[in-house]
């Protein structure tokens, strides 16, 4: 889903609730049981994936909206299993399985944390 929404891997930095602000027409629409998707009604930008559970509220913003993401480590890959033949992400990362990340996601309705 990450793919068709962005174009390619979903490359995103971890903001809590209170250290984003947000203005201007912003777009969203639940995209699981779990999360929602945002972008900019002006520009179609993809801005962010939300997660909605109550208690565990984060925003992973999207890379593409700082001038020098690059200066930044990747640190995991999410999904894992499910990238496409060709894509690979060089250095010691923590890679989790598609099975992995929906359990880590579904649990947090029971209190854990992701």
């Amino acid at each position: 889903m990450c793919r068709r929404w962005c174009g390619s891997a979903f490359v995103e930095f971890d903001v809590a609730p209170e250290g984003l602000d947000v203005s201007g027409p912003v777009k969203s629409f639940v995209s699981s049981d779990w999360a929602e998707r945002a972008w900019c009604d002006a520009c179609g930008s993809t801005l962010w994936y939300k997660l909605t559970v109550p208690g565990h509220e984060t925003y992973a913003v999207s890379a593409g909206l700082f001038d020098n993401a690059g200066g930044f480590r990747l640190t995991k890959e999410i999904y894992s299993d499910r990238a496409p033949d060709g894509y690979s992400f060089a250095g010691a990362i923590t890679r989790v399985t598609k099975q992995q990340t929906e359990a880590q996601f579904a649990s947090l309705g029971e209190g854990e944390t992701p």
